[in-house]
């Protein structure tokens, strides 16, 4: 088995609690409605928090029809996630599970600066190519674009 790491920081114009409730806590809603073509839909089981799962459900025309998360920690206060994709069509045979951690901290200017960390571990000798580290990466961008493009549009939105 071989572990890979990578790390990625955005920086936002909007405060971490609302990119944080739109992103994370309010996903299965928000995002099936702001991507249809790409998201079919996001589904919860237990209270959505640590021990939850969370399924995505792609569009048709997808290579992946879905994949499946386990919360690990969510931390509402100090805007944190901890997830770990443990099922999904087309990737879980080369791939033992990927980790993921992300967390969003105010900037000087009062809008947010999320860090997120994806750890990869392969089964056997297998070893990702760059190209699959990049295609995650755009449609894990895209998505956040697309929750800080309403939330832009939208500004009452997602005020706590």
């Amino acid at each position: 088995m071989g572990v890979t790491s990578y790390s990625d920081e955005y920086t936002s114009t909007i405060p971490p609690a609302r990119l944080f409730k739109a992103l994370i806590v309010d996903s299965h809603n928000l995002i099936p409605k702001l991507m249809p073509l790409a998201i079919k839909s996001i589904e919860i089981t237990g209270d959505g928090g640590a021990g939850s799962t969370r399924q995505i459900n792609f569009a048709e025309g997808n290579q992946v029809k879905y994949m499946k998360n386990r919360v690990d920690e969510l931390d509402e206060k100090n805007f944190s996630f901890k997830y770990s994709m443990i099922e999904g069509n087309g990737t879980m045979d080369k791939l033992e599970k990927i980790t993921y951690e992300v967390k969003f901290e105010t900037t000087p200017d009062g809008g947010s600066k999320s860090k997120m960390t994806s750890t990869y571990y392969t089964k056997g000798d297998f070893e990702l190519t760059e190209e699959e580290v990049k295609a995650g990466k755009e449609k894990a961008l895209a998505m956040y674009k697309a929750v800080e493009g309403y939330l832009l549009q939208n500004p009452e939105a997602y005020i706590s």
